[in-house]
């Protein structure tokens, strides 16, 4: 069975739900968020649920479920309590999973334990998400050696929005043989838009 595809981003706040929710629906896979943060009302999960159209995908129940919008590792300790790597267990499928972190790779779950040792844990790929904005250059470079220095696979890099040649092009050198994807705007949320993107990407 393929591994899990661990969709992690460079920073917090460049569309990870989104792509979630475009590589659910390309791959009729299965989805995951481990730990939610804040606005359980209207989690990750559910949006994503909200976005996908076919019928074959599940959508399996977070491990942590935190009242406070922060870092889990906050959010936990303001809910009194810790997060437990060894309770984030893969939910049992015999479809692909699509796996949604929170924040970037160096998100703290607890004071010793971060993001990308979550990834690792779980045996994951990681596609990873990137935004052109001034330093994501940096951030997008950092994040592949984090991922090479810990032998992480990565599956594949996806530019989502306006998109930048000068920094494409820089990034996509440095990651040699990454599938990358790019993915345009996404402004209203729609199914037929996530559909039309999925339609449009090669996995």
């Amino acid at each position: 069975m393929s591994k899990p595809i661990f969709v992690t981003g460079i920073g917090t706040g460049v569309g990870k739900t989104i792509v979630a929710a475009i590589l659910v629906e390309k791959l009729k896979a299965d989805y995951w968020k481990p730990v939610q943060a804040g606005d359980l009302d209207q989690s990750d999960t559910i949006t994503v649920k909200s976005l996908v159209s076919n019928s074959i995908s599940h959508f399996h129940p977070e491990a942590y479920r935190l009242t406070q919008p922060y870092s889990p590792h906050k959010a936990a300790a303001l809910d009194g309590i810790e997060i437990d790597p060894d309770k984030i267990i893969l939910p049992q499928t015999s479809n692909q999973l699509i796996i949604e972190g929170a924040g970037g790779l160096m998100v703290p779950l607890n004071s010793n334990f971060l993001m990308i040792d979550l990834i690792k844990k779980l045996d994951a790929e990681v596609a990873l998400v990137s935004r052109n904005y001034l330093g994501s250059i940096n951030h997008t470079l950092l994040s592949i050696d984090a991922l090479n220095a810990r032998g992480i696979a990565l599956r594949a890099l996806i530019f989502n929005g306006n998109n930048d040649s000068f920094s494409e092009e820089l990034i996509e050198r440095y990651t040699k043989e990454t599938p990358v994807l790019r993915i345009p705007e996404i402004e209203n949320f729609k199914k037929d838009e996530i559909l039309s993107a999925a339609n449009h990407i090669e996995l």
